[in-house]
């Protein structure tokens, strides 16, 4: 069976086209600047063919995705419609309605729609990705995969907050977490090449990029994840400022004059290591610490220890941690942060072998010096064919047919 995943976000579509018989990607794209007449678009195919389309009018999901399978078709990824047996979307907000892929009906994209205060900028338009696939293959399965899905495993005691109960009975708040494809995907890959079984499996998983997550996995279930209630919570991320003092955000109402709107910006949007260095990359921090900015020695050194402080606090919850495990742009890319971060736990028994930590082989690799009581992994994250492979999954267990043109309209 042949999978289009679909990552459909505010102002562009990510798609990839999986061979799920071979695990392989057949070819895989970007539209971008959605909304605007000047968008653009790119492909990559295996057989070596690339396209690109540069200043199209794209006004909205359901012409980018057209273009999208226009582009699969004129370059020899696939030749007709009917050979797709389903398509995945990644969608980050599934709350505790979902604990696991969904095939899409007229509740499941109700249910995406209720939740998007949850994930504003997110949920509304992976519903508009769905929609789209819906009006131009109605007759094509289509499968919600979740982000809060791999976390709803996490206990209530680890996802409730000490605020008034009615909170969660009537707003829902409580710790959904993120990330969590690519959390469970890492997780597996890393006791598969450890020769593990995975409900025996304890691991710290570290997603790290501009946005940022860290999980606790106890006997191949989370326990415990950094995110909460949105992806703000947590270690310290490009812009975002991760946990802090809630109190800040009063004080500073009252004595700066900014809105509750305005300080949900600024956490999100210029904070973290852009609030306090002046550059939300990684590369670019590097830069300025080589140029002897204080600053940005000072933003790096804040994003160490906040990752080092939640390694430290899921080793304790843990007990007996059998790797680490670093995915993500800079969790795969960064030796120089990682070096940092794991000698900051050498009393925890993770000690890394230099060298290895230097090369970067695009694969799953044992960063782990000899003597390491507690193996140190980088592992290239996948969450699109994470995605991919549920989507097939999901189908097979559901046999009802579903007739998909009544919700074209939706």
């Amino acid at each position: 069976m042949d999978i289009l995943v679909i990552n459909s976000g505010s102002s562009s579509v990510k798609f990839k086209f999986y061979d799920i018989k071979n695990h392989a990607c057949i070819a895989s794209g970007l539209i971008e600047e959605i909304g605007s007449t000047h968008a653009n678009g790119r492909l990559n195919c295996v057989n070596g063919q690339f396209a690109e389309v540069k200043g199209e009018n794209i006004p909205d999901h359901e012409t980018a995705i057209a273009m999208a399978i226009d582009l699969l078709k004129q370059n020899g990824a696939i030749k007709d419609l009917s050979e797709v047996g389903g398509i995945g979307h990644r969608i980050v907000q599934g709350a505790d309605y979902f604990d696991a892929p969904a095939l899409v009906d007229e509740d499941v994209m109700a249910k995406i729609a209720e939740l998007a205060p949850l994930a504003p900028l997110h949920n509304p338009a992976n519903l508009a990705g769905i929609k789209s696939c819906l009006k131009i293959a109605p007759k094509i399965p289509n499968v919600a995969v979740f982000d809060t899905i791999f976390h709803q495993s996490i206990p209530p005691y680890a996802y409730m907050y000490a605020l008034p109960y009615e909170f969660y009975e009537k707003y829902k708040v409580r710790r959904y977490g993120a990330h969590g494809t690519s959390h469970g995907f890492v997780s597996q890959e890393g006791a598969k090449f450890l020769g593990t079984e995975y409900d025996k499996f304890n691991a710290i998983t570290l997603h790290l990029g501009n946005g940022s997550s860290v999980s606790a996995i106890e006997n191949g279930k989370c326990i415990d994840t950094s995110m909460g209630l949105t992806p703000l919570e947590g270690i310290i991320m490009g812009t975002r400022c991760g946990s802090i003092d809630p109190a800040i955000i009063p004080y500073i109402e009252r004595v700066a004059g900014y809105n509750a709107q305005d300080m949900d910006a600024i956490m999100n949007k210029k904070s973290g290591l852009l609030g306090v260095c002046g550059a939300s990359d990684l590369r670019k921090v590097y830069e300025k610490m080589e140029g002897g900015e204080p600053r940005a020695k000072l933003a790096f050194e804040m994003l160490v220890y906040s990752v080092v402080k939640m390694i430290g606090a899921y080793y304790a919850v843990l007990g007996r941690v059998d790797a680490l495990i670093f995915t993500g742009g800079i969790g795969e890319n960064a030796p120089h942060f990682r070096q940092n971060v794991c000698e900051k736990l050498a009393h925890i028994g993770i000690e890394i072998d230099a060298t290895k930590n230097a090369k970067n082989t695009g694969s799953i690799r044992n960063l782990s010096a000899a003597d390491s009581k507690i193996k140190t992994l980088v592992i290239p994250t996948n969450e699109e064919l994470a995605i991919a492979e549920a989507t097939v999954d999901t189908i097979n267990k559901n046999s009802a047919q579903i007739d998909y043109q009544k919700y074209s309209e939706f």
